[in-house]
């Protein structure tokens, strides 16, 4: 008699547990949708260089070398920001954190646009540094680790990284449509179409920020949870200081590793950056416009590398897809260099596009290695520091590289000579790579 009661109680039960997990589910990737918005709106200002090199140099008057220490100096502010960034994620709410990061870097573009002198371009960028890198880049990084269950990692940072292409793309095309529409349809300078340009990004960023400001930070996921709670530095501790807490991740080996694969990697993603000008000025001959436009259509294959990326390091191995990845990417930049060769331009566009996927199915997957590593909770924004210390270094050095690279060497050999390197680089990320899964592999067959 009291049976059936008892089971529709359990059954209720169930039901009430499903429903529940089903809500949070759908919360985190709420969540992870608005991280994706705010990634793909902040960074795009910094980077306008990737589409409109040959119209920045030629709006704020400055040379390559100039461009080189600006971003040089962009570099060394992430690369000083880094650890404070991860501390500030692991005490501060996320959504304060990014809130004030995308309402500051839009404001800085609102003086951004006004073609300010060098010195003052110095100031900008040094302030994105900041506004960009302490206040922003852990949070976002913990937040998706956080909100990602553990069989999850893979497509949450495939789709934080193919996501925010997605929209980088889309702002992008919008832009270049701008920029066409007001430089060729009106006849306007190319400094009114650059302006017009940075204006898009400066209010969206502003827009963005006061919008995400008004939501509250997600749960963790409950299995994300549960593997970490028994870790003996879980949040049950009592923290250390952050000495002791580094001197704790220091002794990761697979830490160092990933730093290595992510200082690798980023490379890559840097040598990106220079496909517009070298289409442009390299001796190919593309117009800035149609230089502009391929780029930008490279910006469109973040979704399918950085998604596809995710999904497939989920399916099979995080580390050998990564390492493919890599491998090719090495591959396809040594075909770059050959670039000036080919007699068909549409060859050219298809081997840009094809890095475009490589070097985005990389970037989406090496953040997802983190969690193999066994960080705990409250020291996890601290150890993206880390990695991030050792892994974005290439800010400070890559472009005095290749600004001393093209100005030394004008013309194509300049960047024939940086793409090499680039390529020489990738392939020791996939070195690194390989080292990584060995030692994985070892640790869980004993």
């Amino acid at each position: 008699m009291s049976s059936q009661p008892v089971q529709s109680a359990a059954q209720l039960a169930s039901a009430g547990d499903a429903a529940a997990a089903k809500a949070t589910q759908g919360q985190r990737y709420l969540q992870l949708a608005l991280l994706v918005l705010a990634a793909g709106a902040i960074y795009p200002i910094l980077y306008l260089r990737q589409v409109y090199q040959p119209t920045m140099l030629d709006v704020f008057h400055i040379t390559d070398s100039q461009l080189g220490y600006l971003y040089s100096m962009l570099g060394t502010i992430f690369l000083l920001s880094y650890l404070p960034s991860g501390w500030l994620a692991d005490r501060i709410a996320p959504r304060l954190l990014i809130c004030f990061s995308l309402i500051a870097t839009g404001a800085l573009g609102l003086v951004y646009s006004t073609a300010p002198s060098f010195d003052v371009l110095l100031v900008i960028f040094g302030g994105w540094g900041i506004t960009t890198g302490l206040t922003f880049w852990a949070a976002v990084i913990k937040r998706v680790t956080m909100i990602a269950g553990a069989h999850e990692q893979g497509r949450f940072f495939g789709f934080l990284d193919g996501g925010r292409g997605l929209i980088e793309a889309m702002l992008a095309t919008v832009a270049i449509t701008l920029f066409a529409w007001a430089t060729q349809t009106r006849g306007e300078s190319v400094a009114s179409g650059f302006k017009l340009v940075v204006y898009l990004y400066a209010f969206l960023c502003i827009g963005l920020g006061i919008v995400l400001g008004l939501v509250k930070d997600p749960q963790p996921a409950r299995d994300t949870v549960a593997n970490r709670a028994g870790h003996p530095s879980s949040p049950r501790h009592a923290r250390s200081n952050v000495f002791v807490e580094l001197k704790t991740l220091a002794a990761i080996p697979e830490l160092w590793l990933i730093a290595a694969i992510v200082f690798c990697g980023y490379q890559v993603f840097w040598a990106t950056y220079s496909f517009s000008a070298y289409l442009h000025q390299g001796g190919i001959g593309l117009s800035v416009v149609m230089a502009g436009t391929i780029t930008t259509l490279k910006l469109w294959m973040r979704p399918i590398g950085g998604i596809g990326g995710g999904f497939l390091g989920d399916r099979f191995s995080k580390v050998s897809v990564l390492v493919i990845a890599l491998f090719l990417a090495a591959l396809s930049l040594l075909g770059l260099v050959a670039a000036p060769r080919m007699s068909s331009h549409a060859l050219i566009v298809v081997l840009v596009l094809f890095i475009g996927i490589l070097t985005y199915a990389i970037r989406g997957l090496y953040w997802s290695l983190l969690d193999r590593c066994n960080v705990p909770v409250e020291t996890m924004g601290l150890a993206i520091g880390l990695i991030s210390v050792l892994g974005y270094s290439p800010d400070v050095f890559l472009p005095l590289i290749n600004g001393y690279l093209t100005q030394t060497f004008p013309g194509v050999f300049g960047y024939q000579l940086y793409f090499a390197y680039v390529a020489a680089v990738a392939a020791l990320g996939g070195v690194a790579g390989l080292a990584l899964r060995n030692m994985l592999n070892r640790k869980e067959e004993a």
